[in-house]
């Protein structure tokens, strides 16, 4: 059976372009820093970033690792959100192999740290505390709806901890989702921030990989981090070759999978027993959950999709969340409305 996967744009496979690509790629040892395939996807990342030098790493997980490493010391504390990607999914490393101490503040409806709470939290000068060393934010936020923090907000935090010597990490995994809803270019989006990563494997459809970009300074620090932690890649190109399509080929298209999900979550709207997440979707995310007096719960009701051909994403006992990508089209969007209309009659 075809299956419609909606639980995440992880779940993208290369597209015919990237293939060819990739068979064709010219390679080298990335350690030594002669795959050309990489450093060209590098250079373009940087570029499309607005920073002066990019690393490609195996994961998402890995490109924050590095550089809260890079940013941080043993002892010394990231100030983060409650429901962030860092915070949540990934497995605790920045403790478990940095000893970074991790100090999480709720994040909003929007998204954002309460600037009052950022502040708040900022460590003074005392033996006792550990010393505050950085805040991470993440764009688009996964947990808060996949929501996109506008370039004003990032610039006001990093105006907040700069003059106070913290450094401000940007989690951007969806950042391109992010510039596509805001109607502006990720380089402004990650211009107030001293580093930020951004994921080729998600909505860019790229089968593996992430970028870290910063300054030159940060970067060579990274690389070493990125070796320490058993990321050094040689002949990489080959996955590089994929990545280099993906900026070239998917960003532009984002805007496809934003409409898609307006459509699905227009369907959905209509059905009686599925209540939508206010403002849903801000980009290509749907957010839902059943009322607590249905008998049905998410994971029963992903069964049953399942048994139909669809695969959605369960993060509650009564939610789910929906995401749209390259790999889903018109058609789908119909048929998984219409499944789940079976399901919750």
């Amino acid at each position: 059976m075809e299956y419609i996967d909606l639980r995440s744009d992880t779940v993208t496979h290369p597209t015919p372009s990237m293939r060819t690509a990739m068979a064709n790629a010219v390679v080298g040892d990335d350690v030594y820093g002669e795959d050309p395939s990489v450093n060209l996807l590098q250079e373009k990342a940087a570029d499309l970033l607005g920073k002066e030098a990019a690393l490609f790493v195996p994961s998402g997980t890995m490109a924050n690792l590095v550089a809260v490493l890079t940013h941080c010391g043993r002892g010394e504390e990231l100030i983060v959100g409650n429901l962030g990607h860092t915070y949540l999914f990934e497995g605790g490393g920045s403790a478990a192999l940095g000893g970074v101490h991790p100090f999480a503040l709720p994040n909003q409806p929007d998204g954002t740290l309460s600037l009052t709470a950022i502040q708040a939290a900022i460590r003074s000068d005392d033996p006792h505390y550990p010393v505050s060393r950085l805040v991470v934010l993440e764009n688009t936020h996964n947990r808060r709806g996949g929501v996109p923090l506008t370039a004003e907000y990032t610039r006001q935090v990093g105006d907040l901890i700069h003059p106070r010597g913290l450094k401000l990490h940007l989690d951007g995994a969806r950042i391109f989702n992010a510039a596509c809803a805001l109607n502006t270019r990720a380089a402004v989006l990650a211009e107030p921030a001293d580093s930020v990563m951004f994921c080729l494997s998600k909505a860019l459809c790229a089968p593996v990989g992430s970028i870290l970009c910063g300054s030159r300074e940060f970067i060579g620090r990274a690389r070493r981090i990125r070796k320490q932690l058993g990321g050094g890649m040689r002949q990489a190109g080959i996955l590089a070759a994929a990545g280099l399509v993906a900026l070239e080929e998917n960003i532009a298209r984002l805007g496809e999978d934003h409409e898609r999900a307006r459509r699905l979550a227009g369907g959905l709207r209509e059905i009686p027993g599925l209540i939508l997440d206010p403002g849903t979707p801000a980009t290509n995310m749907v957010f839902m959950s059943l009322p607590d007096d249905t008998y049905l719960t998410a994971p029963q009701v992903a069964t049953r999709l399942l048994e139909q051909g669809i695969k959605i994403g369960v993060v509650g006992s009564r939610r789910f969340r929906l995401v749209t990508h390259y790999w889903i089209k018109d058609p789908d969007i119909d048929k998984t409305v219409e499944a789940f209309r079976q399901v919750m009659l």
